[in-house]
């Protein structure tokens, strides 16, 4: 479940400008804005009729909508009127089937917002207001310039291994299986939870405690062979 918290630098961090910056960042698609489409075979036409209030709550218009669509959708011509815009065939009428597959590629397009980040949340942390994102894409919010950069942060080691680098990616292992043994109220010592942080990122890459991450490198074959599937070492030892 890869999430985000991300923290935004004042006045930004404020009630009134969360909520707009948590809808400029969600990855909004065309069909999360429609509540109908019509097809017409005789006029080989294609209705949508988009939902007034969602317009209104992410601050668009069917205007900027028809702008966001025209370049994908090269075939059609297409007009806006007051709350729908309406698709017709160019040229020489063609089969249905074009229709019916504008429709499945309309539901697909991005108008707004960050890829990968498909929830947010707004919440109270302290005095201040943060975002929770379900999806993450560290690498477009710490670009951002509402952002603070030093205290958000993603769960997804692997995608802060590619944009903060393996020290990056360790402390957040770290992090992570520390906040998960604080939460079952365990008591254990952090330096074996570093332990094992520092094998897993110790090649400069990020590699699970599994048989095909850290042991398949282990110098010794009878190391490998203790670990997991034995017989598969000792008879790549003898071959060698």
């Amino acid at each position: 479940t890869p999430m985000m918290e991300i923290y935004l630098l004042s006045p930004h961090n404020q009630l009134e400008n969360i909520k707009k910056f948590a809808a400029f960042i969600k990855e909004t698609m065309f069909g999360e804005l429609v509540s109908e489409y019509a097809l017409n075979i005789f006029e080989q036409s294609l209705k949508v009729k988009l939902n007034k209030d969602l317009l209104a709550d992410f601050n668009l218009s069917t205007k900027e909508l028809l702008t966001f669509i025209k370049a994908k959708t090269k075939n059609f011509q297409a007009n806006t009127k007051d709350d729908e815009i309406i698709f017709t065939h160019k040229g020489k009428t063609e089969e249905i089937k074009e229709l019916y597959d504008l429709k499945e590629k309309l539901r697909d397009i991005k108008v707004r917002g960050l890829k990968g980040i498909k929830q947010v949340l707004p919440i109270k942390r302290g005095e201040d207001y943060i975002v929770l994102t379900s999806g993450t894409n560290l690498k477009d919010i710490l670009a951002m310039k509402e952002v603070d950069t030093v205290h958000t942060f993603s769960n997804d080691i692997h995608e802060i291994y590619k944009v903060l680098g393996i020290e990056a990616a360790r402390q957040a292992i770290i992090n992570e299986v520390y906040r998960v043994i604080e939460a079952q109220g365990l008591n254990i010592d952090i330096r074996h939870v570093m332990l094992v942080a520092d094998i897993m990122c110790v090649s400069g890459e990020v590699k699970g405690i599994t048989r095909y991450g850290v042991v398949s490198e282990k110098a010794s074959v009878l190391a490998r062979a203790s670990f997991e599937t034995p017989i598969k070492h000792l008879i790549n030892a003898a071959l060698e």
